[in-house]
Order: structure tokens, then C-alpha cells, then sequence
């Protein structure tokens, strides 16, 4: 079965500050099927400022999908969750929480705040590599995202 997507590449924000998870992050997607845009935040306030078009990320992009890992340096991933669902032009944006907690009280939290999934990274390099290809294939090949020019409208 052929899926066509848009053919402009997907930006994707990862707040993730674990370089070894952001470079397995980084390699999952050069090697899946869509195209796309990978911005990376070390932290939940670099993360913020790339959302809101702050400072020197001014002129960043708005991400089509958010990978956010929920225990970060500066911000708290669910203040940055919390923040994201709250906005009225952020809240529409897929948010996929991608962290190493198992935490019942963190995945509650995570949907109470609208997470729209929460994965627990998997600790073997196969599995997390697959786990992201999984996210791919779900998130950027099945589901229709909304156009970024037909929200300006």
C-alpha cells in the first residue's frame, strides 16, 4: 500500500537532552521513509523559545511534531507539554512524549495534559531505533497532519 504525503519534509522539533538519544533519534530518521526536518532542544527553555519565535530563534520553524522528553534541564517537559496545549497556536501540534519513565503518575500527567502519546524509551539500541521508526510510520506516514499555509488562512 503507497501513502502519498505532501511533498514538503515534516519539521519536527526533539527536546531531548541525552545527546546519545538525540544522535539514535537523528539516525532513525535519515533512515526512514519521509522526508524531513529534524530541529533538536537540549532543554525545556531552548525548547520554548524555538515555539514561541524568541530570541535568536526568531525566525525558527513551527515544528509539524513534537518528540518531547519529560525530564529536562531549565523547563520540566510537562511545563513545556503544558505550555504547548495551552497556546491556541501550539496546541494543535502533535506532541509525542518520548521519555525513560515508567512512572504511572507521569503518563497520567503526560495525558492530562494532552500529550497525544506517551512512549517509554526503550533501553536496547534495536528497539529504540524501532521505536522511533515505529513513531515515523505512524506519525508522519499514516496520520494526516494539518498544511501549515492552511492554517494561515
Amino acid at each position: 500500500m503507497s501513502i502519498i504525503k505532501d511533498l514538503r519534509p515534516i519539521d519536527v522539533l526533539l527536546v531531548e537532552d541525552n545527546p546519545g538519544d538525540v544522535r539514535l533519534t537523528e539516525e532513525a530518521l535519515k533512515i526512514g521513509k519521509v522526508a524531513n526536518n529534524l530541529v533538536v532542544a537540549q532543554d525545556g527553555l531552548e525548547a520554548l523559545d524555538i515555539l514561541h519565535q524568541r530570541g535568536k530563534f526568531k525566525d525558527a520553524m513551527v515544528p509539524d511534531m513534537i518528540l518531547l522528553d519529560l525530564n529536562l534541564p531549565k523547563v520540566d517537559g510537562r511545563e513545556v507539554l503544558r505550555d504547548i496545549k495551552k497556546d491556541e497556536d501550539l496546541k494543535r501540534i502533535p506532541v509525542i512524549v518520548l521519555t525513560t519513565s515508567q512512572n504511572e503518575q507521569d503518563i497520567l500527567k503526560a495525558y492530562g495534559l494532552h500529550a497525544n502519546c506517551y512512549i517509554t524509551k526503550p533501553v536496547d539500541l534495536d528497539d529504540f531505533i524501532n521505536a522511533v521508526r515505529m513513531i515515523e510510520n505512524f506519525w508522519l506516514s499514516i496520520v494526516r497532519l494539518p498544511n501549515k499555509a492552511a492554517e494561515r488562512e
